[in-house]
């Protein structure tokens, strides 16, 4: 029976840890290979698009009653100013992420190169739970409206009245149970969604522009209406500017336009290096959805604020979330209308698929490289796990409303809009284009003004965004504090002579000294070499080589350790070494030079001074501090068999 569970077990292990990444574990010795340079397989631009597109062209389902209610009257003026907003500021500055970043990390990691150290990946921790933010309120916000639709169907209102939250469960539910049977190929799936979903919104839109035109009343009541509102055109301008922000769930998009990238097919000559097929795809497949989602922007804010009563928009209407919706079954009939509902409701659950890819390609991207996620993180369905659980706790927590999540979604997209605007500005910078400079600089700050007029307005959102961060970011530093003692290098490489060092030595017993450089001369290495001999009782016939560690940025977690020889002063032998720990790089050096020679080697410490809590802080914030007790630990995880263990000697 023990047997069987065992088995149970280990086969559900290897299902959930399936593709899971052994970077940092088994042998550090093994260099990584080169990839093969050859051409990027993918597909085309157009249709990598449309999975782009069931994320942004889904907002179709709730986008213009959103702008109703916030706009009133203004709607389609302020939508107008939306429209201006992505093409002249959003689409450029993504147009530059993708020449930037045409691997999908998107304006984050043109950020994360600006920045070194703990305050580069506290930064990216905290735009990370924006992106956080943004994508998984996608999943949510979008399950919401699609179950909204379904409710609201006028043939089954009657039997799933009050059950929008359990629907909306069960949608995230149905998403994750896809992306842990495997989310493999999405985009012939979100070929055939989209085109179905733009065709059907072709048909509201031309039917309502019709009875616009056939109704000349309704544009005359619009305006007379407008006009006793708000005077003249310049205070008309002046409030759409002002309510824009409100509006923002249009800008969505185009974060994940960047983070599928590696989907497209570019030309049969693009390296990894220099992919310029696939940016000039990528920024046509950006421009393209832009245009096509202006379009649609402004006719559907149009009819659906001319032909809906106002009071229709308010929560508890039947244009609430679903004013396109009403518009079909209201003026195309209940069939039509409940097929658009249908196509709305699959769209809107597959842009959760989108968003939920994002997050997938995104967080093992950061966290496990930093030593911030366990490393079980670079699996895709653990992390689908958890994904899912907290979309349950926020559709619980918002009670699947539409409304209730549109700030926290908006303060996402405008987050991260604002870290790519100010990325690219940077970027311009540095390459001394003044015109775009200043061009990105003025995109930037009208991001700014939006991202903090939203969280003035709806501080819900950045409160949200909050608890993302600082989940994160308390979870990120637990796991980097259970992930210390790890050896996290991922291949050794030695020079010539450090090789030749490490042969000749292990002809007798192979014997390190760890040392910490100060001014390199001949009375350092000598006292040093005296004291070791003297604190462990070592015949003077036995010869050392020493070790040096210089740490660099003691924030990275995994890195490749390139060891150089040289000999100083004519007499003593020194290996350098640069990373950014220095028990983890010795620990990694010593395990090297045992599986190259066969020979168990020993090191020799000095005992550090000072308070044992203080030096193991140093070693966790800065790679330094209790460095012989702490080379021992990582020794003992990453070899269990003390036989095979390289010895460790304190003096």
């Amino acid at each position: 029976m023990a047997t069987t569970t065992d088995t149970r077990s280990g086969r559900l292990r290897a299902w959930m840890l399936e593709g899971l990444s052994d970077m940092g574990k088994g042998q550090p010795s093994r260099p990584k290979e080169a990839e093969p340079a050859t051409g990027h397989e993918g597909q085309p631009w157009y249709r990598v698009m449309c999975l782009t597109g069931v994320d942004y062209f889904s907002t179709l389902g709730y986008q213009p009653g959103i702008a109703a209610l916030a706009a009133g009257l203004l709607s389609p003026i302020a939508t107008v100013v939306l429209v201006i907003v992505t093409l002249a500021g959003a689409l450029p500055v993504y147009r530059r992420v993708a020449q930037e970043s045409p691997h999908g990390e998107g304006s984050i990691a043109m950020l994360s190169r600006l920045l070194s150290f703990w305050k580069g990946k506290l930064f990216v921790l905290t735009l990370l739970g924006f992106a956080a933010t943004d994508f998984l309120i996608t999943i949510t916000l979008s399950a919401a409206d699609a179950s909204t639709h379904l409710v609201e169907n006028p043939h089954l209102e009657s039997a799933l009245h009050d059950k929008q939250v359990l629907i909306t469960l069960i949608l995230v539910a149905l998403l994750g149970a896809v992306f842990l049977k495997g989310f493999l190929e999405a985009i012939g799936v979100a070929v055939a969604l989209v085109g179905i979903y733009l065709g059907l919104n072709v048909v509201v839109v031309v039917n309502g522009l019709w009875h616009v035109i056939t109704a000349g009343h309704v544009v005359t009541d619009w305006t007379a209406a407008l006009t006793a509102e708000h005077g003249n055109v310049f205070v008309m301008i002046g409030v759409a500017l002002l309510v824009f922000p409100k509006l923002a769930l249009g800008l969505s998009g185009f974060e994940t336009g960047v983070a599928v990238m590696p989907h497209v097919k570019g030309d049969p000559g693009d390296g990894e290096t220099n992919p310029a097929g696939r940016i000039r795809d990528t920024r046509k497949l950006l421009t393209t959805a832009a245009l096509i989602m202006s379009v649609f922007l402004i006719s559907t804010s149009f009819i659906t604020t001319v032909l809906i009563p106002h009071q229709e928009f308010e929560s508890g209407g039947k244009a609430n979330g679903r004013a396109l919706a009403y518009l079909a079954h209201e003026y195309l009939g209940n069939a039509f209308g409940t097929v658009y509902d249908v196509s709305t409701i699959c769209i809107l659950w597959f842009a959760g698929a989108s968003a939920m890819a994002g997050l997938l390609n995104l967080m093992p991207r950061y966290l496990p490289k930093y030593g911030m996620a366990p490393h079980w993180a670079r699996a895709v369905r653990p992390m689908v796990i958890v994904f899912t659980l907290v979309a349950f706790l926020v559709t619980w927590l918002f009670d699947a409303d539409v409304d209730a999540q549109g700030g926290a979604y908006a303060t996402g997209v405008l987050v991260l809009i604002c870290s790519a605007a100010i990325a690219v500005t940077i970027s311009a910078r540095k390459a001394g284009q003044r015109g775009w400079t200043v061009g990105f600089g003025v995109i930037s700050a009208v991001f700014l003004y939006t991202t903090v007029v939203n969280v003035i307005e709806r501080p819900d959102g950045v409160k949200i965004g909050a608890c993302f961060i600082a989940g994160i970011i308390l979870v990120s530093l637990l796991s980097r504090l259970g992930r210390a003692f790890e050896l996290r290098v991922t291949h050794v490489e030695l020079d010539d002579m450090a090789e030749r060092f490490v042969q000749d030595i292990a002809r007798r017993t192979p014997r390190f000294i760890a040392n910490e450089p100060d001014q390199r001369d001949v009375a350092e290495y000598r006292e040093k070499s005296e004291q070791i001999r003297a604190d462990n009782d070592i015949p003077s016939t036995e010869d050392f080589v020493f070790v040096e560690v210089t740490v660099t940025d003691p924030s990275e977690f995994e890195a490749g350790l390139t060891v150089r020889g040289e000999v100083l002063h004519d007499r003593f032998r020194v290996l350098t070494v640069e990373s950014s720990s220095v028990p983890n790089a010795l620990a990694a050096l010593l395990l090297h030079a045992r599986d190259l020679t066969g020979v168990r080697p020993h090191i020799y410490f000095e005992w550090t001074e000072g308070n044992p809590f203080a030096n193991f802080l140093r070693f966790f914030l800065f790679g330094q501090g209790e460095i012989a007790p702490v080379t021992r630990e990582v020794l003992r995880e990453a070899e269990p068999d003390r036989d095979r263990r390289p010895r460790v000697h304190v003096g």
